[in-house]
């Protein structure tokens, strides 16, 4: 049996090299001030003029190199006051970037030796980072689906799940290209109009099943979309090039993740799951780089809020 390393070399980003990059605190917030003020170079609101600055020993801040005034590049992200390690949070973001179904916040308290608390919280923090829009186009799949609660007959056999337990979520792929996951609290037609003419540019070639929400596609206003259906209550699931199998391999996915790593997910954080796998999903072809488009994502992400002066 073949057992080469199926990654590309210029695509590997392995623990080893995590460590030599980021063996302390101080080289993670170097890494977040130059992607923030690229050579220590940033405006300093007292010179009214932009200034070199450098490290405060003992703080994380910088002051500028003319009238000592400090900065923060800490401040406004997913870091800001926090007293846990700054390595620890970049070290949990290298694993939930590595994996490929998804890490629990258990697995990172054991692999970091935080409390669950603290691994919980920096769980969801690093998870606004991959929060996304995205406008698609050229030939895109939708389908929808419904996670959440289970229920039982009198034998016991599990069931179909009860619909007021569920959570509707709506997608939208692309083929071979980036894909757009939403939870909703109700999918209707109205909704998943919406969200098609936020997310799908206009003359876009839709493929979907038989089902009602989809009907009004053709009549959008100013869009041009054009539409085609597979009837999958005639057991007809592939027709040509007409079929919805991209985005239903999401689907599978995403409940292969969410019931095998994490077991349950409520509707308050279905998002931030969802939008997690579809990060991931739309850098699939990045290896294990994914760790650096999120470190790439904790600079930009406050990249409109300026950093607190002192």
């Amino acid at each position: 049996m073949n057992r080469r390393q199926t990654i590309p070399k210029e695509l590997r980003y392995t623990v080893e090299q995590f460590h030599r990059r980021f063996p302390d605190d101080d080289a993670c917030l170097e890494q977040i001030k130059e992607q923030r003020f690229p050579g220590g170079v940033t405006f300093c609101e007292k010179c009214d003029a932009p200034r070199k600055h450098y490290r405060v020993k003992g703080r994380t801040a910088y002051a500028c190199a003319e009238c000592g005034n400090h900065i923060f590049p800490l401040a406004g992200t997913i870091f800001e006051k926090t007293s846990t390690s700054l390595r620890l949070w970049f070290y949990a973001m290298y694993l939930m970037g590595s994996t490929r179904c998804g890490i629990s916040a258990k697995q990172i308290q054991r692999e970091t030796g935080v409390t669950y608390k603290t691994a919980w919280r920096m769980f969801h923090q690093i998870r606004k980072l991959m929060g996304e829009s995205v406008k698609l186009g050229g030939e895109v799949e939708m389908d929808e689906m419904y996670q959440g609660g289970r229920r039982k007959n009198e034998s016991g056999r599990r069931l179909r799940g009860d619909l007021n337990k569920l959570s509707s979520v709506f997608g939208i792929v692309e083929r071979k290209g980036k894909i757009m996951a939403r939870a909703t609290n109700d999918l209707t037609r109205a909704t998943a109009t919406e969200l098609v003419k936020e997310c799908v540019l206009p003359e876009t070639m839709i493929f979907t099943d038989e089902a009602a929400i989809y009907t009004q596609l053709p009549q959008v206003e100013g869009m041009g979309y054009l539409h085609r259906r597979i009837n999958h209550s005639a057991k007809i699931y592939v027709s040509g090039d007409v079929h919805t199998n991209t985005i239903e391999g999401f689907w599978s996915l995403v409940k292969r993740g969410i019931g095998g790593v994490y077991h349950s997910v409520s509707q308050k954080y279905l998002q931030s799951y969802l939008d997690e796998y579809s990060f991931r999903y739309n850098r699939r072809d990045s290896g294990n780089l994914i760790f650096c488009a999120l470190l790439e994502r904790a600079s930009e992400m406050v990249s409109r809020t300026p950093a607190l002066q002192e």
